[in-house]
């Protein structure tokens, strides 16, 4: 499988273990994500490092840039300190 679908299926993966977690929908987080340039600009650039992560890091890492780029996210409250 060539690098850029494993990078695809990858983001993918974020996307709804993420959503998951925070009790959104798949398309809910895409949208926030891409509002704030965070697939192209987080996610893809980070497939070398998180994808041989476990899946709790990968999704506490994914909260932590949204929670950087848009911490009034109505869904990011539980996770603020």
């Amino acid at each position: 499988m060539e690098t850029s679908k494993r990078a695809t299926e990858f983001v993918i993966f974020c996307i709804e273990n993420t959503a998951a977690r925070l009790g959104i929908t798949g398309a809910e987080l895409f949208n926030e994500l891409n509002r704030t340039n965070g697939i192209r600009n987080f996610l893809y650039p980070s497939y070398n490092a998180l994808h041989t992560q476990g899946k709790e890091y990968i999704v506490d890492e994914t909260i932590a840039y949204m929670q950087r780029h848009d911490p009034s996210l109505a869904f990011l409250k539980q996770y603020q300190q």
